[in-house]
C-alpha cells in the first residue's frame, strides 16, 4: 500500500527541478535552434485509456503535428510537473494543481480544458455496500484512496468535508492514500481502504461489478464543470504558436466529435486506437466511456474553472501572497472555438 506524500513536498521538488531545467536548458524544443516550429509533441499517456490528444491525432485533427508518447502517468500534478521541467511538451492536470504550480512561479499556461464532471461522467466517492459511512463525520479516522494527492479528488473531498461542518483538525484526521486508478477498486474490495475515489470508465466498471454504493459525487457537490486543463511551458508557446494552435483546436474538435457521435461509435474508435498503438493494454475500460465531461464547447476555459480552486486554496492557506487572477492562468487565444463561428 503506497504511503501518503505531502503535496507541498511534491510541489517544492517540482519547483527545484524547474530551476535546474531553466539553468541547463533542459527540454528546449526544436524551434530554439533553427527558428522552425516543432511539429512533434512529447507527452505522457494513461494505461488502458485514450487521451483527447490521442483521439484528435487518430481523427486527423492535429494536422502536421505528431505525438511522441514517452510513457504513462497516474496523476495530473506529476504530468504538469514534467511539462514545467521540460521532460514533456504538454501535460494535463486538475485546475487547482495548475494554480498551485503557477503560484510557485512555474512558467506554464493552461490552453484547453480536457476533462470535467457532468451527469454522465463524474468522480464519485464509493464504499462497500455494508459500510457504515454515510456522511462527512463518518470519515474521521478512515482511509480514502485516490489517484494522486494535492489534486482534484483531494480538493473535492476537503470541500465536502468542510461544508459538512468538520474543523480543519477533523479534516486532517481523514487519511488520504495515493493509489494507481486501476488498483483502487481492488483495494476497496480488499478493505485496505474505506473509501475509493473512482471516476470515468474506471468508476463505471466498478459500479457494474456491484457491491459498492456512492457516498457523494463531485457533480452533486459542484454541478457540471470542466475540472482540468492541458498546459504548455510559456517558452514553448512563444516559440511554437502555430503548433500550440493546431494542438488546442485539434483537441477541441475531438471533444466535439465525441460529444456529437453515438456512444457506440466513440467506444469503437477508442478501442481501435488502443489496438493500433501496441502497448499491450486491456481495452475493457474504454467500453464504459460515456462523455469527456468538458463543460464548454471545444474545451474553451472560463474564469469560474480556476476561481473556484483559487478561493479554496487561499482559504486552506495553500497560497502565499495575493490571490492570482483566473485570467492570468490560462488563455483561449489558440482555441478556434473561443471565436464566434470558430472550430468548424
Amino acid at each position: 500500500m503506497p504511503s501518503t506524500r505531502s503535496p507541498r513536498r511534491a510541489l517544492a521538488a517540482a519547483v527545484a527541478l524547474l530551476a535546474l531545467a531553466a539553468a541547463t536548458g533542459c527540454g528546449a524544443d526544436a524551434a530554439a535552434g533553427g527558428g522552425a516550429q516543432t511539429t512533434e509533441l512529447r507527452y505522457q499517456g494513461s494505461v488502458g485509456q485514450v487521451t483527447l490528444p490521442e483521439l484528435a491525432a487518430d481523427l486527423g485533427y492535429l494536422g502536421d503535428v505528431k505525438l511522441n508518447w514517452i510513457g504513462n502517468v497516474t496523476g495530473g500534478p506529476a504530468d504538469i510537473q514534467a511539462t514545467a521541467t521540460g521532460q514533456s511538451d504538454f501535460g494535463g492536470a486538475f485546475n487547482g494543481a495548475i494554480v498551485k504550480l503557477q503560484s510557485a512561479h512555474a512558467p506554464i499556461t493552461a490552453v484547453v480544458s480536457y476533462y470535467g464532471s457532468d451527469a454522465q461522467t463524474f468522480q464519485g466517492y464509493y464504499v462497500l455496500d455494508g459500510s457504515p459511512i454515510r456522511g462527512p463525520r463518518d470519515l474521521i479516522g478512515k482511509r480514502v484512496g485516490m489517484n494522486t494527492l494535492g489534486a482534484h479528488a483531494e480538493a473535492v473531498l476537503r470541500t465536502w468535508l468542510a461544508r459538512g461542518g468538520l474543523t480543519a483538525d477533523e479534516i486532517g484526521r481523514v487519511e488520504l492514500v495515493a493509489l494507481p486508478p486501476v488498483n483502487t477498486e481492488q483495494s476497496l474490495r480488499a478493505k485496505q481502504i474505506d473509501v475509493a475515489v473512482l471516476g470515468g470508465v474506471i468508476r463505471d466498471k466498478a459500479v457494474a461489478n456491484g457491491g459498492i454504493r456512492t457516498v457523494f459525487t463531485d457533480y452533486e457537490l459542484l454541478g457540471a464543470f470542466s475540472a482540468g486543463s492541458y498546459v504548455f511551458r510559456d517558452d514553448f508557446i512563444a516559440r511554437n504558436p502555430d503548433t500550440v494552435r493546431a494542438f488546442v483546436t485539434g483537441v477541441g474538435k475531438a471533444i466535439e466529435w465525441a460529444r456529437t457521435q453515438p456512444r457506440e461509435t466513440v467506444v469503437a474508435r477508442l478501442k481501435a486506437v488502443i489496438g493500433k498503438r501496441g502497448r499491450n493494454e486491456d481495452a475493457t475500460l474504454v467500453g464504459y466511456w460515456k462523455s469527456s465531461g468538458v463543460a464548454e464547447k471545444g474545451g474553451v476555459i472560463t474564469d469560474r474553472e480556476f476561481a473556484t480552486w483559487i478561493d479554496w486554496l487561499s482559504d486552506a492557506g495553500e497560497l502565499k501572497g495575493a490571490k492570482p487572477k483566473p485570467s492570468d492562468l490560462y488563455t483561449n487565444r489558440f482555441n478556434a472555438f473561443a471565436n464566434p463561428g470558430g472550430g468548424a
